[in-house]
């Protein structure tokens, strides 16, 4: 497949030579002389045909208040389409074909400009698809003449989050208000009662999420053999769920950071609320400006390296490194990619732009070399993929039966934003190309007596 193909093939539309442009654009630019409603109907019908025919399933398009219609080799044999794509006008179609952003096509629907009806899952997976479709020289350019001929518009945008180069104190503040700071009442509606932002611990897929994410917060305070009486610190704690357990079912005296001043809010009333005020605090501070060194038992920082920056993590590592007792146990559960150079892939740029304006991903092997560098004995390592794309499934049917409340608390954008990023994600998890470990170290520097106290076997994580 040559480079027009590849471009065509990923959603990125073809790019063109010079002279294929000359010869593809009419006189007076792109959108030049008006266009009869049939005329863009017929170009727009021939255009989806082109493209969607091989669809190995059925899918249905619609175009404003104009015909439907169904496309694929099923499209014939099922009483229903996998799912159907409602075009607010050509433009968007266009932009699938010739666009040189993918994210343009994203745009489209979070503006209400594209529709989704159906099974959000099977809409997604058209991305593949258009990935793997090959087509001849001829039907290429008759596909760019037709998607030409629908006319041109500008990007808008003011959706994008904020930008984050360095990830300094200030630009991790930005970021993580973006991101955290939406609504309290928001993430309620689709997460456990207790809050937790992260993967659940599915002893059993039949679980429930709040079953799950209790099973989660046990696993980790097992992993880290919390005792009473230990100082615990939780590195990003989100709404308090983690440091409250801990405190509340293992005696330790907890401590808690977060750069959410929302999370920060409501996790100091909870903690009041369960009257856990004389164990648990939590405040609001960057890692980076945490004090106590040698301070601490156990360190837990959960789904909060992915922000740190990968220049960042050996910082990252030695400062927790400090903070820790010798023979400290530290469990770092995060996100990991497949691949290195996960900053120039699709996924990452959706993610920067929408979602995590400061989110960035490494192997798993790398991330346990920058451990081991910044003094720590790797003890234990486990992947929990599977567990969360079922968290993340768990979260867009939660936040899919809650859509109207949803917009009480935030816009119609926001909401259609988290419901295709948390899917996308799903997805990317269930493929391998993401995935999450909890990785549990030791800081090193303890003295041979204290290679005894180690637990011989895994037994003491289960109950």
């Amino acid at each position: 497949m040559d480079q027009a193909d590849q471009e065509l093939a990923s959603g990125r539309g073809a790019a063109l030579t010079q002279r294929e442009h000359r010869a593809l654009t009419p006189p007076g630019g792109l959108a030049a002389g008006p266009r009869s409603a049939p005329a863009v109907l017929r170009g727009w019908t021939e255009l989806a045909e082109k493209l969607f025919s091989a669809y190995p399933g059925s899918l249905g398009l619609h175009l404003g208040d104009g015909p439907s219609g169904l496309f694929g080799r099923a499209a014939g044999r099922q009483a229903q389409p996998d799912f159907s794509l409602g075009l607010r006008d050509a433009q968007v179609l266009r932009r699938l074909v010739v666009g040189r952003d993918p994210l343009r096509f994203a745009d489209a629907y979070f503006r209400g400009d594209l529709e989704i009806e159906g099974d959000l899952f099977a809409a997604l997976r058209l991305k593949d698809f258009l990935h793997e479709l090959r087509l001849p020289a001829r039907d290429r350019l008759k596909l760019l003449l037709r998607a030409l001929r629908l006319g041109n518009e500008a990007a808008d945008d003011s959706l994008a989050a904020p930008d984050v180069k360095a990830h300094t104190r200030q630009e991790n503040r930005a970021a993580i208000a973006f991101h955290y700071d939406v609504s309290n009442e928001f993430y309620a509606l689709w997460l456990d009662p207790a809050m937790v932002y992260s993967c659940a611990y599915f002893e059993r897929p039949e679980l429930s999420l709040a079953e799950a994410q209790t099973a989660k917060l046990e696993h980790i305070c097992r992993k880290l053999r919390l005792r009473e009486g230990e100082r615990f610190l939780d590195i990003g704690c989100g709404w308090g769920a983690l440091v409250m357990h801990a405190a509340r079912h293992h005696g330790v005296r907890a401590h808690g950071v977060t750069l959410s001043s929302q999370q920060l809010a409501l996790a100091r009333q909870r903690i009041a609320a369960a009257g856990l005020g004389d164990s648990v605090t939590v405040e609001l501070c960057d890692y980076r400006d945490l004090q106590g060194e040698g301070s601490y038992d156990k360190v837990a920082s959960v789904g909060m390296f992915e922000h740190v920056g990968l220049r960042n993590l050996p910082q990252y590592f030695a400062k927790v490194h400090s903070l820790l007792k010798p023979a400290g146990l530290f469990l770092n559960h995060g996100i990991t990619h497949n691949e290195e150079g996960w900053g120039q892939a699709l996924s990452a740029k959706f993610i920067n732009r929408y979602v995590f304006p400061d989110g960035e991903l490494d192997l798993l092997s790398n991330v346990q070399r920058t451990m081991e560098r910044q003094r720590f004995e790797i003890l234990d390592v486990e992947g929990l993929r599977a567990h969360y794309a079922l968290t993340l499934r768990h979260w867009v049917a939660g936040l899919e039966r809650h859509h109207d409340e949803a917009l009480q608390h935030v816009s119609e954008s926001t909401y259609r934003i988290w419901r295709l990023y948390m899917a996308a994600s799903a997805l990317e998890f269930e493929t391998g190309e993401l995935g999450i470990y909890q990785i549990l170290g030791s800081a090193r520097g303890a003295d041979a007596a204290a290679l005894q106290d180690r637990p011989w076997t895994r037994r003491y994580m289960y109950p």
